[in-house]
């Protein structure tokens, strides 16, 4: 088992935000050789390779996907998602105002999306050596830890996003007996995601997106297929289901 081993190459999808950009920075401080993607082409970090992709529209991840086929990566990042839609529409608070067309958007970026990506990229992983494919989930998914309630449709589409990452993981393991499929919670980190729910943070809570990129690249170091279909903290915890 090659875990520690150095990644050759890394695709990360959702490289304009605060995570993802991190994350391909830090990986290309690596040496690794990284495509970063986002929905413009375009990324910050210029020794990245660029892809253009959006989480709606299947063809533009499956048009990435085949380019990469020739030189497939061993790590592929999900570092997309969404909390509050871009007409300023935040997480409910109550059953009351749940609303079936904002559901169905925040289910169609935190949970379809991600699955399209995973339908594209995880056959394209090595087959004779350690891989992951890591995904942006969050502590809120977890049905056991729910004790709050509220913020409904991301709480569930997180919820079903792990649920996939479990069956993906069983049906990888047939042919990829060295891939590790996880969910990733990064914490609450200093992005546009969590701008809106900063405010009432405790001193120390928001963490600096580098720095959650470096914590979350140590997690995936450490993974082994025994903890396939999991999700994991920032700290290397795994997230109760």
């Amino acid at each position: 088992m090659d875990v520690g081993k150095p990644f050759r190459r890394a695709a990360v999808f959702g490289a304009s935000g605060g995570i993802g950009g991190a994350l391909a920075s830090s990986l290309a401080d690596r040496g690794v050789e990284v495509w970063a993607g986002s929905r413009s082409g375009e990324a910050s970090d210029q020794r990245c390779r660029h892809f253009r992709f959006d989480l709606t529209d299947e063809s533009t991840i499956a048009a990435v996907a085949q380019v990469m086929a020739e030189n497939p990566p061993d790590l592929a990042v999900v570092a997309s998602g969404v909390l509050t839609l871009p007409d300023g529409t935040g997480p409910e608070r109550s059953f009351r105002h749940l609303d079936v067309a904002t559901m169905e958007e925040v289910f169609r970026l935190n949970t379809f999306g991600p699955a399209l990506i995973a339908k594209h990229m995880l056959p394209l992983l090595p087959r004779d050596r350690r891989s992951v494919f890591a995904v942006l989930s969050a502590r809120v998914g977890s049905i056991t830890d729910n004790r709050l309630g509220g913020w409904h449709s991301y709480r569930a589409s997180k919820a079903a996003l792990n649920m996939l990452l479990r069956n993906f993981t069983i049906e990888l393991a047939r042919t990829h007996p060295q891939a590790v499929v996880v969910g990733l919670h990064p914490g609450t980190v200093d992005t546009a995601l969590s701008q809106p729910f900063q405010a009432n943070l405790p001193e120390g809570q928001l963490t600096a997106p580098q720095d959650a990129a470096d914590k979350l690249l140590t997690v995936i170091d450490r993974l082994t297929p025994s903890e396939s279909g999991k999700v994991f903290d920032w700290k290397g915890e795994e997230v109760p289901a």
